[in-house]
């Protein structure tokens, strides 16, 4: 037996906290009847629906895609562009990105039916290191770098201290390679945070995503996440955060 809001989560419908609210509005059913207690178990012979609809106990899947460039980080796009699903065509179940890479990044991302695990991994709260390589124009000097550290404010606030180091630089095209490890999740944000700098991005890559990297993987390779990984990756989130 399992709290329903949980089961909610885990078919991917919704985080665990919306399920509730969902359940608070009188908009799920079990064994068709409406419920708006928090605290009611169902099993797995129990029928749930949402909204009318029932919902589909899929076994939860986790995986890790090395986005390429040009591909949109959703599940469609009313434009036809290739997006991360496209890269999971033998894949029964419902599976989403968790989180997003800009269309013209590259990377680690990963993606899940499992709605929960989905909602700790992005919780503002939780401190998940993300490492990015950026090839920028210009090449920034040591106080530029430091601002960085310290945090730099943005039209959205200022960003948490990050951890920044030049690999290298090319003095003849006026270019740098940048190491960043950041572990909010706003919009652009290493980009925006190198633009502040004077140093636009020219060339984005995620290559670590907390413990895991692309270690094997060319773009558009995939791999499933092993229960170790996943397991890791859920204590990591729901550890006391830093």
């Amino acid at each position: 037996m399992e709290r329903l809001q949980k089961v909610i989560a885990r078919a991917g419908i919704a985080s665990r906290r919306k399920a509730e609210e969902l359940i608070k509005e009188g908009k799920v059913k079990v064994n068709g009847q409406v419920v708006t207690e928090l605290g009611i178990k169902v099993s797995g012979n129990d029928r749930v629906e949402v909204e009318e609809i029932p919902i589909d106990k899929e076994e939860p899947v986790y995986f890790l895609l090395y986005k390429p460039s040009g591909v949109i980080s959703s599940v469609s796009d009313d434009k036809g562009r290739k997006v991360v699903t496209d890269f999971f065509p033998m894949i029964k179940q419902r599976i989403y990105p968790i989180g997003r890479l800009d269309f013209d990044t590259s990377g680690i991302i990963l993606l899940t039916n499992d709605g929960e695990f989905s909602n700790i991994l992005q919780h503002p709260k939780y401190e998940i290191d993300k490492e990015y390589i950026a090839k920028v124009k210009g090449i920034p000097t040591k106080e530029q770098l430091r601002k960085l550290e310290r945090g730099i404010v943005l039209e959205d606030g200022k960003t948490a201290p990050a951890q920044v180091k030049m690999i290298s630089l090319d003095k003849s095209k006026n270019t740098a390679i940048v190491r960043l490890i950041i572990h909010e999740g706003r919009n652009r944000q290493v980009k925006r945070m190198l633009e502040a700098i004077g140093t636009p991005v020219m060339k984005l890559k995620r290559e670590r995503y907390a413990f895991l990297d692309l270690t094997g993987l060319t773009p558009g390779d995939a791999r499933e996440l092993s229960p170790h990984e996943v397991k890791k990756l859920r204590a990591m989130a729901t550890a006391k955060p830093r």
